[in-house]
């Protein structure tokens, strides 16, 4: 049946629907099976993400046909469309009237995935209107509260060096808090990698009270405050609450240091926003394991790492990876820097979108996935600043000399790029860097040919 009468509108102008204020809009690209048009298909798709059925029905009326979802702009030859979606056609919660992030899922990347005359579909970019934004939570925490906690400039206070307690499945209980102890005598964040939690070998209530003790005695020894992300994943709510509720009783006056880790793709929605509103005093730290399964560029379904990471911002996610641009081991390209802006900044333009944040807060770059001391210039570089938290989990306790010489290495790192100096003459004066030089020799020969020459080691 062909919808495209009722669900397209293509005389409406985008800045129009944009000065308006009351559409969410959102781009695709979106191929139709062979045989099946291109308005004809993209109607359809915006009757099955709005109000429409495969036939007529009785219960259509005019109030239902004024928030119907429309098609405003089709470019079939680079396989664009665009759907406006009538801020009233969202949910909203019954307790406080806020918008939620299921409903716009439900709706924009619903079944319209599974439909039979569409090809593929996969949104590359969306628009919210300023009152969406307001009835979003965005974050309780940011950025600026870590340094705080770190001593530093609540203004671009800088690179925050962590690792991820390898290997991936954790430690048991006493080895745990060890290798946290051994980063911590030169870094700022720890974070569990996302399978830990509370495995057999490492039950939650033994280890977390060690790993607090080990905080202590790195501040202690250090002079320095630090940081730890513990990962309150499950799949219960009242499960993540128990493990979140036990953890701040157990740091007790440091609670503040204290930032929860939710797997928030695989999660969903509802545990970021029960994390976000259950504890707004901590920083909420969105891991988005298994998100390559609808982001990765070989897949044309779901939606890009760059709507992830805008509808982590609205969540109320104070971080979340946003991979490492091609200079780690994961998937992406030198281009995914949007992916950080869109959280960071008040403005920013994407792919298709021009958004304003209104002042809401902005949502941490965290950079993780085979990063290293040597890799990091050319990342800052690329970036353009370096106002993000890295996790190097081999990068740190695979240096040579000890995690926390590795933790030393990524800070000198930083203060290399920042000084605009060439990181072979830096590792000349700086030790922990330039052992990061024989500690990840393949990067090294990559990066910085003829570094052995130039620090006058063997080859």
């Amino acid at each position: 049946m062909d919808q495209s009468n009722r669900y397209a509108d293509l005389s409406l102008k985008e800045a129009d629907l944009i000065a308006g204020g009351q559409h969410i809009l959102c781009a695709y690209k979106m191929k139709p099976k062979t045989g099946h048009g291109y308005l004809e298909a993209a109607a359809h798709f915006a009757a099955e993400s709005s109000t429409g059925t495969n036939v007529e029905v009785c219960t259509t009326d005019d109030f239902t046909k004024g928030v119907d979802a429309l098609v405003y702009h089709i470019d079939p030859a680079n396989e664009d469309m665009r759907i406006a979606y009538p801020l009233d056609l969202f949910d909203r919660n019954i307790t406080d009237g806020r918008m939620m992030m299921v409903s716009f899922l439900t709706l924009t990347i619903g079944n319209n995935q599974g439909m039979g005359d569409i090809e593929h579909a996969k949104m590359i970019d969306f628009h919210v209107p300023r009152r969406a934004i307001e009835l979003f939570d965005g974050p309780s925490k940011d950025i600026s509260d870590l340094w705080r906690i770190l001593g530093r400039p609540v203004k671009d206070g800088g690179y925050i060096a962590g690792t991820i307690i390898k290997p991936k499945l954790g430690l048991r209980p006493e080895p745990f808090a060890r290798a946290a102890y051994e980063f911590w005598l030169g870094g700022d964040f720890i974070k569990n990698d996302e399978p830990q939690g509370n495995q057999t070998f490492a039950p939650l209530k033994k280890t977390i009270p060690l790993v607090y003790d080990a905080m202590k005695r790195a501040m202690d020894e250090t002079g320095e405050a630090k940081l730890f992300s513990m990962n309150i994943s499950a799949d219960d709510h009242y499960e993540m609450c128990a493990r979140a509720d036990f953890a701040l009783q157990a740091f007790g006056p440091d609670a503040d240091k204290l930032a929860f880790l939710v797997d928030g793709y695989v999660g969903g929605p509802g545990m970021i926003t029960t994390a976000r509103r259950q504890y707004p005093n901590q920083y909420l730290h969105y891991h988005r394991a298994g998100h390559g399964a609808v982001t990765s560029p070989s897949s044309r379904r779901g939606y890009t790492a760059y709507v992830l990471a805008k509808m982590s911002r609205l969540q109320g996610a104070s971080g979340i990876h946003v991979g490492t641009m091609g200079y780690g081991k994961m998937e992406g390209e030198k281009d995914d820097r949007a992916c950080a802006y869109i959280i960071e900044r008040d403005s920013y333009t994407g792919p298709v979108y021009h958004q304003e944040w209104y002042g809401m807060k902005p949502t941490t770059p965290i950079i993780s996935g085979g990063m290293n001391a040597l890799r990091l210039p050319g990342f800052f570089d690329n970036l353009g600043h370096g106002n993000v938290v890295n996790t190097a989990g081999g990068g740190a306790y695979g240096h040579i000399d000890s995690p926390a010489a590795g933790a030393r290495s990524l800070r000198q790192a930083y203060d290399c790029w920042k000084a605009g100096a060439d990181p072979v003459d830096w590792a000349r004066d700086h030790y922990e860097f330039a052992r990061a030089f024989e500690s990840f020799p393949q990067d090294a020969d990559k990066i910085y040919p003829g570094w052995r020459q130039r620090l006058r080691l063997a080859a």
